[in-house]
């Protein structure tokens, strides 16, 4: 009997930042990794993308060359306690709506599988917290317990698409009757697989692509989540309906 697949991103579309981005702030923030990397460039990097002058998808490529620069030679036991400080710390701060869905699919029995450009070490312990049915991150290579600065990467739309037809195999998943959730152009051939995709907070690049592609332009959804309210939009980007908001009466 063919399954039925949930298929989630993590960055920016679950979790409300990088997972990569507040481990390598972990890392500084207790002197692991010289300090003097984020001051001297990266520091510049993220402010110029929090006040949105940066693409990001550039952003986070940037930050990923440096955050595994800065991580090549560090042991295995330091980068496993810094990840479970984050999780600990951090991993509750998701969108509303992704968890909601995230719940929706377990309730439902659908097999739900994380794919993420994040480091595999994060991933797995998110998908252990979210009881997601398995996972798949970007591979840190290590050797004789030390990073060796070597990454099989999982942040682009080929590496995924890899990865979603080996979970398709794996689990017996009908495409035309699952799900997939992202937000960049990354997370393209993931929406464009399944029989319901759905942008969350879709960065400018993907709605444009989403609506110039035969495959998702008459299917995909677009959620936008802002504060505790959750909108939808149309294809002409209007607001089609929101949560509900029988409580303000």
């Amino acid at each position: 009997m063919k399954q039925i697949g949930a298929f989630f991103d993590i960055d920016g579309t679950l979790y409300r930042d990088s997972l990569m981005v507040e481990h390598f702030k972990k890392l500084l923030k207790i002197d692991m990794i010289d300090s003097s990397l984020w001051h001297n460039h990266l520091k510049e990097t993220y402010l110029d993308w929090d006040k949105r002058q940066v693409n990001y998808d550039d952003y986070l490529l940037e930050i990923a060359n440096n955050y595994i620069h800065a991580l090549t030679g560090l042991d295995k036991k330091s980068i496993d306690f810094t990840s479970e400080l984050v999780i600990k710390q951090k991993a509750d701060r998701v969108y509303r709506y992704t968890r909601s869905r995230i719940k929706w699919h377990i309730e439902n029995n659908h097999k739900v599988i994380f794919i993420s450009g994040s480091p595999d070490f994060l991933v797995g312990k998110m998908a252990k917290k979210y009881k997601a049915t398995d996972f798949r991150g970007s591979g840190y290579i290590f050797k004789d317990n030390l990073f060796t600065g070597k990454v099989n990467p999982m942040w682009d739309a080929t590496n995924k698409n890899i990865a979603i037809n080996e979970f398709i195999e794996k689990y017996n998943i009908d495409p035309k009757k699952s799900y997939a959730y992202g937000d960049t152009n990354g997370d393209l051939t993931i929406l464009e697989k399944v029989g319901y995709p759905k942008a969350i907070n879709p960065t400018k690049e993907l709605i444009c692509h989403s609506l110039k592609s035969d495959i998702l332009r008459d299917k995909i959804e677009f959620i936008l989540e802002r504060k505790d309210v959750i909108y939808k939009l149309d294809k002409n980007l209007s607001i089609l309906n929101l949560n509900d908001l029988s409580s303000c009466e």
